[in-house]
């Protein structure tokens, strides 16, 4: 059992000291320092004290990237961003308004903040999106923070930040794409197992040929008859051109350019049907 002994003497007068602000061991005393640096022009005199200055400060900011430690980013990261915030206090401190440690602790841990809030997403989310995820959970927070307190619904949070449910909901989905997962990820454990790639579609072309077919269907009845019937030979029966030319009595050369003929027509009058830009002047097929 510990017991606490009093730490003055009998008979001498006990004194009493009012309470100071706790001073952290990594904040050193350098007002003479910035005065300094104030008086000097740009120049390497100036750059020594300043770069004096971050050595001296350098521990208080390695403190303040600590707090921010197992949230997805290397500490070593962590400390290289708080070391160019603590820069840019060290240059932006004027020291007739106030202590030195007082202006750099926020202008560090914003600039920590700042890092998370624009860099650690896995996608670059737009900083009008960032904002309302940050409120969200603010909200969704504060109204959770009693225990037994039910999740808050849209409406909920709504109300209480002040945003529109469309907002909110934009903020939710937010909240749950921070970081993301690869495709190569296993969603199975067993021998069977599949990765998130393989839940995906893809596009499937015979689509694009039914589409095709029931596009080119129109063009096809309106051919002469002749036409019809080479194309169907070429293309259903797959007959050669040279067969083809022995069947109708015609040369090799005359049904190569119907068959050009035949499709071009087809083609066109579709191409006209799905852009509507084509005028009626789609043209009269000739034959020989």
């Amino acid at each position: 059992m510990l017991i606490e002994t009093p730490t003055h003497r009998p008979g001498t007068p006990e004194t009493t000291t009012a309470p100071s602000r706790r001073r952290h061991d990594d904040a050193p005393d350098t007002a003479a320092l910035f005065a300094r640096m104030t008086e000097l022009e740009e120049g390497p005199e100036r750059e020594a004290v300043r770069d004096e200055l971050v050595t001296l400060w350098l521990p208080m900011a390695h403190r303040i990237a600590g707090r921010f430690r197992d949230r997805g980013e290397s500490i070593e990261d962590l400390r290289q961003v708080a070391a160019l915030g603590l820069v840019k206090a060290i240059d932006r401190f004027d020291p007739s308004r106030g202590a030195f440690e007082s202006y750099a602790v926020p202008t560090i841990t914003g600039e920590v903040k700042r890092h998370f809030r624009d860099r650690m997403w896995a996608l670059r989310v737009p900083r009008r999106v960032q904002e309302l995820r940050n409120k969200v959970r603010v909200a969704r927070r504060e109204l959770t923070q009693n225990p037994g307190s039910p999740e808050p619904s849209v409406a909920d949070l709504a109300t209480h930040t002040g945003l529109t449910e469309e907002e909110v909901s934009a903020g939710l989905e937010a909240l749950d794409s921070f970081s993301t997962l690869s495709l190569d990820a296993e969603l199975s454990a067993d021998d069977d197992g599949y990765s998130l790639a393989d839940t995906l579609g893809t596009a499937d072309s015979s689509y694009d040929i039914v589409v095709d077919r029931e596009s080119a269907k129109e063009g096809l009845r309106r051919l002469p008859e002749r036409e019809r019937a080479i194309l169907y030979m070429r293309f259903f029966e797959d007959m050669t051109q040279s067969r083809i030319a022995d069947h109708l009595g015609i040369s090799q050369m005359h049904v190569s350019r119907l068959i050009s003929r035949s499709c071009a027509r087809v083609r066109d009058e579709v191409l006209g049907q799905r852009t509507g830009s084509r005028g009626s002047g789609g043209g009269t097929s000739t034959t020989a």
